[in-house]
């Protein structure tokens, strides 16, 4: 990836190219992003902030590695302090994420646990309001997601740990952090393009997606009776 965000180039030689390395986690959950080659960019030579998110405080869940790191140094880059949450075998990729948003001038708190559990949904919130008096910004980003062969490969374990981390856990957290939000705060969901075009090879994943499109689309229209926003990305 270039560092050069000034100078018109070609995009398509800015990337690694295939053939890739064989990957080394393909039956490991979750894997780390630390371990991937080539090493994915999240922006920490090229996004540049302005001070847009200047004083606020985030929540950022799964906020370890991949689009979770992306915003972490984002938002901290924007002048947010933030706070990620992660699994606990995740901590080489955490102590990555908090290292770059340090380096930004900015704090960042960790919050491991298992969001699949309300007990540490209602603990993430807490420490956030502990740590920064208060919640400006809350991104549900966490997700489980396992390939499946079809619908005959799906057990009820999968089903309920996808369930649980990518919908409940979403519920739990929405529901803690409102006490905590003053008016003008922001409710960001992460969705995905499997919520408009499902995989038959990610049944149980894809249906969570279509469901926070549709619990976020209500949920806006509640919330704004606290001053807050409501909004799903789709990537993909």
């Amino acid at each position: 990836m270039t560092e050069d965000q000034h100078t018109q180039q070609d995009p398509t030689t800015k990337y690694p190219q295939p053939e890739y390395p064989e990957q080394t986690q393909m039956d490991q959950h979750p894997g780390l992003e630390s371990e991937m080659q080539p090493a994915p960019d999240y922006g920490e030579s090229t996004y540049r902030g302005s001070g847009r998110l200047e004083g606020k405080r985030a929540v950022i869940t799964g906020g370890d590695s991949g689009i979770g790191r992306a915003v972490a140094l984002a938002f901290a880059r924007e002048g947010a302090d933030v706070l990620i949450s992660y699994l606990e075998s995740e901590e080489p990729d955490a102590a990555e994420t908090a290292r770059v948003v340090e380096e930004s001038g900015k704090r960042c708190v960790k919050a491991p646990g298992d969001i699949s559990e309300e007990a540490t949904c209602q603990a993430v919130i807490q420490k956030a309001a502990d740590e920064f008096g208060g919640i400006d910004i809350l991104v549900n980003n966490a997700a489980h997601q396992m390939t499946v062969s079809g619908v005959m490969d799906v057990s009820s374990e999968l089903l309920d740990r996808t369930f649980k981390t990518n919908i409940y856990a979403m519920f739990w957290l929405v529901k803690a952090a409102i006490p905590h939000m003053p008016p003008g705060g922001s409710i960001i969901n992460v969705g995905s393009a499997q919520a408009y075009k499902p995989s038959p090879t990610l049944l149980p994943y894809s249906a969570t997606k279509g469901a926070i499109v549709t619990f976020t689309e209500g949920l806006a229209q509640d919330v704004i009776q606290y001053g807050l926003r409501a909004n799903v990305v789709a990537p993909g």
